[in-house]
């Protein structure tokens, strides 16, 4: 995938007489606007754009665009090293763009709250600000996520737009798609039959070791849900690694929730004790 859209930046370079010259996707040089609209008058952009309406249309068209929020039922896997644990029952309800409430177990005693940035964990101990690395984990998952990439990443101008050729993705004939803004990227591989996304990838760097890690969800199991193509199995994997997975038994849509379901307040700090030891 990288080698074809290199490829295809540089030849727009050359078009580009008395410019600097245009960055490549991936290489950690942002795209200025003006260059992703030069890039995105191209026969590929066009092609990467009709593939990405296929899909919308696929999975609900207007009405897919328009979803408010939704609730779900199911039950979630986690793996370590391959294995997987013991399902959980979880609920989840969403609201776009940045709200989320997740109950876990049959007691729905363990939930998780997001609200724009912030994210908590609530438990029989109280409700704490969510764990860091969990929480940056959770913003750069939402960031990237299929709602968030058909419906703010596409339309935005800002977003050049690149056709990388047909692939095979989970055993499926796809066409692979990436859209690229200032220096981060998303790749999504759209079914060529039915036109609904199987696979989204996305690559970021560790803060820490500065070593890249690759992300990935795949979409299967498709149910048409009040008028909307659903996918009821997500995987969501990272380095090649299975992280979790998630079964879908129920969905509803523009349920109409009320705003006090995605607000918290923190009771008790955690670490408290830890960055008090920190200090002496």
């Amino acid at each position: 995938m990288i080698h074809r859209l290199c490829g295809f930046v540089l030849c727009l370079a050359g078009l580009a007489a008395a410019q600097s010259p245009t960055p490549q996707p991936n290489s950690g040089t942002a795209i200025p606007e003006s260059t992703a609209a030069q890039i995105n008058q191209s026969a590929n952009a066009q092609k990467a754009r009709a593939i990405l309406q296929q899909a919308i249309q696929a999975l609900g068209g207007p009405a897919y665009l328009n979803v408010q929020d939704f609730e779900q039922e199911g039950r979630t896997y986690t793996y370590n090293r391959g294995e997987s644990g013991v399902g959980i029952l979880f609920w989840r309800f969403w609201r776009w763009p940045d709200r989320e409430r997740i109950e876990l177990t049959k007691q729905r005693d363990v939930v998780f709250v997001h609200n724009g940035d912030k994210g908590y964990e609530i438990t029989f101990k109280g409700t704490a600000e969510e764990e860091p690395s969990i929480h940056e984990d959770y913003m750069r998952r939402q960031q990237h996520s299929l709602e968030m990439v058909l419906r703010n990443w596409f339309p935005d101008p800002k977003t050049a737009l690149f056709y990388d050729g047909p692939a095979v993705a989970e055993q499926k004939p796809t066409d692979s798609v990436t859209l690229m803004r200032g220096t981060d990227s998303v790749t999504l591989f759209i079914d060529s039959h039915t036109h609904l996304p199987v696979k989204k990838t996305f690559s970021w760097r560790d803060p820490v070791d500065r070593q890249k890690d690759d992300e990935a969800e795949v979409f299967d199991g498709y149910r048409l849900e009040q008028g909307l193509m659903t996918p009821h199995s997500i995987i969501r994997s990272r380095n090649g690694e299975i992280m979790s997975q998630r079964f879908i038994t129920s969905v509803k849509y523009n349920v109409g929730f009320p705003d006090t379901m995605f607000q918290a307040t923190a009771t008790y700090d955690p670490y408290k004790s830890e960055r008090k030891k920190d200090k002496q």
